[in-house]
C-alpha cells in the first residue's frame, strides 16, 4: 500500500492511535497517572527484574539540568530536562519537545546519530544525501550541527571547520529534540531547536548485553554494555562499561568505509542519597570517505562518477571526552549541580574531486586537498534549583552561569588538476594511479570563550503554568591566520530569553503559547572591514499536548513562526565579500504521537509543515531571493513507526513485527528556485524473536532483523544547486543477548 499524500497517511495512522489509544486504557503498562502525580525519579534502586540494557527503568544520575528524561515506558517519556534544566512533565513545557527513547533506538536498529531523529517532527537528516561524516540534522529548517545546537548531558559539543565530534547511538540512553529557540537556558545557538544526547550512565543493578550485528555492504559490528554495583561498596558505587567496534563499508564501494571503535567508561559514587558525583568518559575512533559526492550534470543531476579515490581518501577522526556530573541537595528543596566536560578530537582527512569532464565524457579532470584539525574544548555548567512559594504561587526557579571555550588549529593543502592525474572513465581506473599529497600549509587558529548567566522561574498559580528565562552571554573570539599573522578580535554580547503560558484545561491536556529569542556570532568581515554583527531570531509558537490518562498514549499539535535576521549572504555590491544583511523566515505546523500500548508494541507518529524562505537576501549572482524557499528543505514530511509483539496467549508468542513510513514532500533544488526535488516514500522493517519463548533457559537471548529503504528507492537530493545520492536497500541482522 502506498501514500500519495501525507495527509492519507496522517489520517490512516491517526485511526490507528485511536484504536490503540483505547485499548491501551485496559492493558496500559505501569498504570500510568495523572499530570499532578508523576513520579520523575525515584531514590531506591530499579528492581532487579527490569532489564536496563533493553531500555527499561530511569538510568540518570542526576535529577535535573543534563540528567535526561526520565518516566520512560516503552517509546513514551513523561518527563524530560532539555526544555528547563529541571525535571518538568513533557506537557508542561511551553515549546514542542520530543522523546526517543532507548527501547525505540533498540528496536529501529539506529547506527547513527542523525538517523535517532528519522521519525521526529520538525527534524531532517538527509539535506545532503548519505554522508557518514558528520551528525548533521536540520529543526524546522535550520541547520544544528553548524549552529552548535547538539548537546551531550545537557553540555553543548562544540564543532567548527571541520571538525565536529560524532556521537555513538549505542552509547546513549535517550535523545531529546527541543524545538525552537533555547538561547534563554544555554546561549548561542540554533533558532530551529537543540538535540540533547543522554549517556548510558551506571545503575545500582546488576545487567549486561553483548550483541553481534551482519549486514549490507559487508557491514560487522559487535557490542557490549555491562555494568552494576561495584563489590563492597555497600551500595554506594556502581559502574558501567560500554563498547562497540564496527567494520563496514558502503554502497559508494571503492574501499570506502564506515569503521568505528568507541568505548566508554562510567563510574558513580553516591555516598549517601542527598549527594551523587558520576564520572563519564570515552574514546573513540571512526573512519569515513572524506567526500561522500558524485559528479553532477548540469540539470541538476547527480551521476556515478563518484568524486573520491581509494588512493588518496578517508576522514580519520580521534576523539575522547572526560567528564562528571555532580549533584548534592542541601534540601529537598534546594539543589546545587555542576556539570563539566573536556573534549579533544584529531582530525585527517584527504579527498579527491572532479572538476571537469571532456565532452566525450572518457576523461575526468581532478584536483586534490588534505587537511588536519585539531580540537579542544571544555564546558563547565553550575545550577541552583530552588523550590518555594509566595502565598499561593509555587515556584520552581533555577539560576546558574556556565563556561566553554573551545580552540581549533587547522593545516590545509591542495593540489590542481596539473599536478593530480585525470581518471579514466572508460575504465574507471580508480586507484590505479599514485595521488601525490599536498604540502601543509601554515597552521591557523580560532579561539572562542563564552560565559553566561541565566535565571528561569516555573511558576504555578492555580491550573496555569508561566515559565520565564533570561540569560546574558559574553562571547570573546580570536582568530588567526597563520602564527605570523595578526589576530583578528571580535567580540559580542546579547541578552536572550523565553516567555510562555500553559493551562491545565483538563487532567494531562495543556494548550500553551510562548515567545523565545536566539543568537549566534558570526565570523569575519564586510568588505567596509566591520566584524558581522552575530545573527539574531526569534519565535512564536502557540499548541496543546494531551497525555491520555490511564494510558502511555502522548499527543501533541505546535505552530510556528520564527524569524532569524542578520544572515550571510552575498553583498550585491561587491558580490566577492558578505554582508549581514540577509533573513529567513520559517512558518508551520507540527503533530506527534507517541503510544506504548503493551511491552513491545508501539507507536509514534510525526507530521510537519514547514515553509522556510529568504527574506531581504541575495543569490551569489546578485539576483534578489526574496521570497524564495530555502533550498533541499521538504515542505510536508511524515513518519510513522509501528511494532506489535504477540501476546504470551498466542502461539506466535515471543514474535515481534513492526514497520516504519517515511514520506519526504517535494523541496527545491536550489536557493533560485528553478528545479523540485520530487517527493519520496520510505519503508523501514523489523522483525525480531525472543528466544525465552521456546524455553525459559533462552531467557535475554533475542535475533532481530531490520530493513532499510527495504523496496530500494533510488532517489537524489539536491540543495544549494548540488545534488547527493541517497542508501539504497540496507538489511542488518542482529543477535543479542542480554541479562
Amino acid at each position: 500500500m502506498t501514500f500519495g499524500h501525507p495527509r492519507s497517511a496522517a489520517l490512516l495512522a491517526g485511526a490507528s492511535l485511536v484504536a490503540l489509544a483505547h485499548a491501551g486504557s485496559a492493558q496500559a503498562q505501569d498504570g500510568t497517572v495523572a499530570l499532578d502525580e508523576i513520579s520523575v525519579r525515584s531514590e531506591a534502586p530499579a528492581p532487579a527484574a527490569l532489564n536496563l540494557s533493553g531500555g527499561d527503568g530511569d538510568t540518570a544520575a542526576t535529577s535535573g539540568g543534563g540528567g535526561g528524561p526520565s518516566g520512560i515506558t516503552g517509546y513514551t517519556a513523561r518527563v524530560a530536562t532539555t526544555a528547563t534544566k529541571t525535571n518538568t512533565p513533557l506537557v508542561e513545557v511551553p515549546q514542542a519537545v520530543s522523546v526517543v527513547t532507548r527501547e525505540q533506538l533498540n528496536d529501529r536498529n539506529v547506527q547513527s546519530f542523525a538517523d535517532s531523529v528519522a521519525y521526529v517532527p520538525g527534524a531532517i537528516s538527509a539535506r545532503s544525501g548519505f554522508d557518514p561524516r558528520f551528525d548533521q540534522v536540520f529543526i524546522r529548517g535550520f541547520d544544528v550541527l553548524t549552529n552548535q545546537g547538539i548537546y551531550r548531558d545537557g553540555l553543548r559539543v562544540i564543532g567548527s571547520g571541520f571538525a565536529y565530534p560524532k556521537t555513538e547511538p549505542y552509547g546513549l540512553e535517550a535523545v531529546t529534540i527541543l524545538r525552537g529557540p533555547a538561547s534563554g537556558l544555554y546561549g548561542l545557538g540554533s533558532p530551529g531547536g537543540i538535540l540533547d544526547a543522554t549517556s548510558k550512565r551506571p545503575v545500582f543493578v546488576p545487567f549486561g548485553e553483548v550483541q553481534f550485528q551482519a549486514g549490507s555492504f559487508d557491514r560487522f559490528q559487535g557490542a557490549f554494555d555491562v555494568g552494576g554495583p561495584v563489590a563492597g561498596s555497600d551500595g554506594t558505587m556502581a559502574y558501567r562499561l560500554t563498547g562497540i567496534r564496527r567494520e563496514a563499508g558502503t554502497f559508494i564501494g571503492l574501499g570506502t568505509n564506515d569503521d568505528q571503535f568507541n568505548i566508554a567508561p562510567a563510574f558513580t559514587w553516591k555516598p549517601s542519597a542527598d549527594t551523587t558525583f558520576t564520572f563519564l568518559s570515552e574514546y573513540q575512533v571512526s573512519s569515513t570517505p572524506a567526500t561522500t559526492f558524485f559528479y553532477n550534470d548540469p540539470g541538476f543531476r547527480a551521476t556515478r562518477y563518484y568524486m573520491g579515490d581509494p588512493r588518496f581518501a578517508g576522514l580519520d577522526q580521534t576523539q575522547y571526552r572526560v567528564g562528571y556530573a555532580f549533584e548534592h541537595k542541601f534540601t529537598p528543596d534546594l539543589i546545587f549541580r555542576q556539570n563539566f566536560r573536556h573534549y579533544g578530537l584529531f582530525l585527517s582527512g584527504k579527498y579527491v574531486d572532479i572538476n571537469g569532464i571532456n565532452p566525450e565524457r572518457t576523461i575526468a579532470t581532478r584536483d586534490n586537498g588534505y587537511q588536519r584539525n585539531g580540537l579542544v574544548q571544555q564546558t563547565l555548567d553550575n545550577q541552583l534549583e530552588a523550590h518555594f512559594a509566595t502565598g499561593p504561587i509555587a515556584h520552581t526557579a533555577v539560576a546558574g552561569i556556565d563556561y566553554a571555550r573551545y580552540s581549533l588549529t587547522t593545516r590545509f593543502g591542495a593540489l590542481g588538476p596539473e599536478a593530480v592525474p585525470d581518471l579514466n572513465l572508460v575504465t574507471r581506473n580508480y586507484g590505479a594511479q599514485f595521488i601525490p599529497t599536498p604540502v601543509l600549509g601554515s597552521t591557523s587558529r580560532q579561539t572562542q570563550d563564552q560565559i553566561g548567566i541565566y535565571l528561569q522561574d516555573q511558576a504555578k498559580f492555580g491550573d496555569f503554568i508561566l515559565t520565564v528565562n533570561g540569560r546574558h552571554d559574553w562571547v570573546f573570539q580570536d582568530n588567526a591566520a597563520s602564527p605570523d599573522s595578526a589576530v583578528s578580535r571580535q567580540d559580542n554580547t546579547a541578552f536572550t530569553g523565553r516567555v510562555g503560558l500553559g493551562y491545565v484545561l483538563a487532567p494531562g491536556l495543556v494548550p500553551y503559547a510562548s515567545y523565545a529569542t536566539t543568537f549566534t556570532p558570526q565570523v569575519g568581515q564586510d568588505r567596509n572591514g566591520q566584524a558581522f554583527k552575530p545573527t539574531t531570531g526569534d519565535q512564536i509558537e502557540a499548541g496543546v499536548k494531551y497525555l491520555i490518562p490511564g494510558t502511555s498514549v502522548q499527543v501533541a499539535f505546535a505552530g510556528f513562526d520564527i524569524r532569524q535576521s542578520s544572515i550571510l549572504r552575498p553583498d550585491p555590491a561587491a558580490l566577492s565579500f558578505q554582508s549581514a544583511t540577509g533573513a529567513v523566515r520559517s512558518t508551520g505546523f507540527e503533530a506527534e504521537a507517541t503510544a506504548t500500548i503493551a511491552p513491545g508494541t508501539n507507536l509514534t507518529i510525526a507530521y510537519t509543515h514547514t515553509d522556510i524562505r529568504f527574506v531581504d537576501s541575495t543569490a551569489a549572482t546578485g539576483e534578489s531571493i526574496n521570497g524564495n524557499r530555502v533550498s533541499g528543505i521538504p515542505a510536508d514530511t511524515y513518519a510513522s513507526f509501528l511494532t506489535y509483539a504477540f501476546p504470551p496467549s498466542s502461539p506466535l508468542r515471543g514474535l515481534q513485527i513492526g514497520g516504519g513510513i517515511r514520506y519526504i514532500g517535494t523541496s527545491y533544488a536550489d536557493d533560485l528556485n528553478t528545479v523540485r526535488n520530487p517527493t519520496v516514500t520510505l519503508y523501514d522493517a523489523l522483525v525480531a524473536y525472543d528466544f525465552a519463548a521456546i524455553d525459559p533457559k533462552y531467557k535475554g537471548l533475542r535475533a532481530q532483523v531490520n530493513g532499510y529503504n527495504i523496496f530500494d528507492r533510488t532517489y537524489q537530493t539536491c540543495s544549494f544547486g548540488f545534488c547527493n545520492r541517497n542508501q539504497p536497500a540496507t538489511v542488518i541482522g542482529s543477535l543479542i543477548y542480554r541479562w
